[in-house]
């Protein structure tokens, strides 16, 4: 049994006299692939940054390898919903970035742009990349520092379905090879079946953990099991209780 990496225990956030979240208490073991869905507005993000160190002004407490986040720490990425790479500078630059000037020259630059299949892009500019390859930029820039924990705030809402497939099995891959735990935030419930061990439901007002639904598939996983198909089915079963919550 993998040890617990990530403890969340966040009893209260607001943005002034709107509260987010009440009395949300979240583990997840290392190695271990979570997503959280549940109606706009729950707190999914917000949790996310709470976990990134992004978001300090909340009571509770939230611990990582048993610290608590601290901004631009090496223990965690942050892959967002658009690549948000600098334009101004190089691919390798930009995944390099933490390195500081010239960091696009670190050897970790050339492997990971190698597996992310960008390795003839090393000096294109951000510009020149379509919106996959962008990303699979991001993804690459999220890993350079050896994180412990990968967060993801949509990370493929942007791209078209296809591309949207190719880059799901591309981070499960390198999540595997380099023993990654992953935090996702989706809308899409067949995304977080496909790439969970568990997808955790958020309810809305204010945002609470209605249930978790394991996964327990072996991968790589065929997205025509009937498997999935059901884990699909009792997480909108939760969702239909979070949106009626909701209203």
């Amino acid at each position: 049994m993998s040890t617990t990496l990530v403890q969340i225990q966040v009893e209260e956030k607001r943005f002034r006299a709107h509260q987010v979240i009440d009395r949300l208490a979240l583990d997840i073991r290392a190695g271990e692939i979570v997503s959280l869905v549940g109606p706009s507005g729950c707190g999914k993000s917000t949790l996310l940054r709470i976990v990134a160190g992004l978001e300090t002004d909340y009571a509770g407490r939230v611990l990582i390898k048993g610290a608590k986040p601290q901004l631009h720490s090496p223990e965690v990425g942050f892959i967002f919903q658009e690549p948000r790479l600098l334009p101004w500078l190089s691919v390798a630059d930009n995944v390099g970035f933490e390195a500081g000037r010239g960091g696009g020259k670190h050897p970790r630059v050339g492997e990971l742009l190698a597996e992310v299949g960008l390795a003839a892009f090393t000096d294109a500019w951000p510009k020149q990349l379509s919106g996959g390859m962008a990303q699979r930029a991001a993804i690459a820039r999220g890993l350079f520092t050896q994180p412990a924990l990968l967060l993801l705030d949509e990370p493929f809402s942007a791209v078209d379905a296809f591309t949207r497939m190719r880059l799901q099995d591309l981070l499960l891959s390198i999540a595997a090879h380099h023993g990654t735990t992953l935090l996702l935030v989706t809308h899409d419930v067949d995304e977080a079946v496909y790439l969970s061990d568990r997808v955790v439901v958020m309810n809305s007002g204010p945002g609470r953990i209605a249930g978790d639904v394991v996964v327990p598939l072996p991968r790589p996983r065929d997205r025509r099991d009937p498997a999935l198909g059901r884990a699909r089915s009792e997480v909108l079963t939760l969702l239909n209780g979070a949106q009626q919550d909701y209203h």
